[in-house]
C-alpha cells in the first residue's frame, strides 16, 4: 500500500504553476514587443512605413533635371528653425495639419506660418486613417483645421498622405476597391471645398498592394512619391511622372527631404493652380 505524503501534491502544483507562468511569459514577449512599436494615435507622419517596407539605401538622388529642395515636418520636429532651412537652400515646405478626425498638430501654426514668413512656399498635409471615418469626412476635417488653399502664390494645395497603417493592418482592413473609393471620396470633397486637386503622397509598393495599383487618379492628382534611394523607381499606375519625390527621412537638416520635379517657378505654378 503506498505511503500518503500530504505535502507532495501541493509541491507538484506549485512547480506546475511556475512552469506555466514561465511559458506564458515566453509566449507573450513577442506580442508585447510588437505592441511597443505601435505609435500613439496622432503620431503618424509621412514616410513612417517607407524605410521599413521599401528599405533605405542611404543614397541621395541622382540626375540632371532641375529640382527644388523642400521639407515636410510634423509634431516630431517641434518648433522649426525656418531661417536656417531657408539659408540651406530649402524653398518650400509641407507641415502635417491633421490625422483622421481626432488629431491636429500642436506645432502647425509655427511650422505653417514660420515657413511662409521666411519666404517659402508652403502647404499642409493630412495623414489618412481609412479605418476610422470616410474620405469625405476626413477631407472636411483637414480643410477645417489648416488644410485649405488660397490663391496667394505662396500656398500649395493640400496633400493626402495615404500609406502603411502604423496602428494595424497595412491596408486598414479595406479591399483594393474599397480603398480606391475612400481615396476618391477624399479628393472629390477636397476639391469641392477648395477648388484644387489634392496632391497624393504614397509609395509604389503600398499603392500596388492596397489599391490594386489603381490608375484612377493619375490624370487629376499630382503625385508625391516616397522612395529612399538614388532613383525614384517605378511609379504607381496612371502617373507618368512624379511632381515631388521624398528621397530620404534622414537629411542633413530637419524633417524629411524632398525634390520638387522642376525649378522654383514650377513650385510657384502649382501654388497658383
Amino acid at each position: 500500500m503506498p505511503v500518503h505524503r500530504p505535502g507532495t501534491p501541493k509541491r507538484r502544483s506549485v512547480a506546475a504553476g511556475a512552469l506555466l507562468a514561465a511559458l506564458s511569459l515566453l509566449f507573450t514577449l513577442p506580442s508585447a514587443a510588437q505592441a511597443a512599436d505601435v505609435p500613439a494615435r496622432g503620431e503618424a507622419r509621412m514616410g513612417m512605413g517607407v524605410a521599413a517596407h521599401d528599405g533605405d539605401t542611404g543614397q541621395g538622388p541622382v540626375g540632371r533635371v532641375t529640382q527644388t529642395e523642400g521639407v515636410d515636418v510634423s509634431s516630431h520636429q517641434g518648433n522649426v528653425a525656418w531661417s536656417t532651412l531657408w539659408s540651406s537652400g530649402v524653398k518650400w515646405a509641407y507641415a502635417k495639419a491633421t490625422e483622421g478626425t481626432y488629431y491636429t498638430n500642436p506645432y502647425f501654426a509655427q511650422q505653417y506660418n514660420g515657413s511662409y514668413n521666411v519666404g517659402m512656399i508652403r502647404g499642409a498635409y493630412h495623414f489618412a486613417t481609412p479605418d476610422t471615418t470616410n474620405g469625405a469626412t476626413q477631407a472636411n476635417y483637414f480643410v477645417d483645421h489648416g488644410g485649405g488653399w488660397s490663391r496667394d502664390g505662396r500656398t500649395l494645395p493640400g496633400v493626402l498622405d495615404i500609406e502603411w497603417n502604423p496602428y494595424g493592418a497595412a491596408c486598414y482592413g479595406k479591399t483594393a476597391a474599397g480603398m480606391v473609393t475612400w481615396i476618391r471620396d477624399f479628393v472629390n470633397q477636397y476639391k469641392a471645398r477648395t477648388g484644387r486637386d489634392a496632391v497624393i503622397y504614397t509609395a509604389t509598393s503600398w499603392w500596388t498592394q492596397c489599391t490594386g495599383n489603381s490608375a484612377a487618379f493619375g490624370s487629376t492628382n499630382p503625385l508625391w512619391i516616397a522612395r529612399y534611394a538614388s532613383t525614384v523607381g517605378t511609379l504607381p499606375a496612371g502617373w507618368g511622372v512624379q511632381t515631388i519625390w521624398q528621397y530620404t527621412s534622414s537629411g542633413p537638416t530637419v524633417g524629411d527631404h524632398n525634390k520638387f520635379n522642376g525649378a522654383l517657378d514650377r513650385v510657384q505654378a502649382l501654388a497658383n493652380g
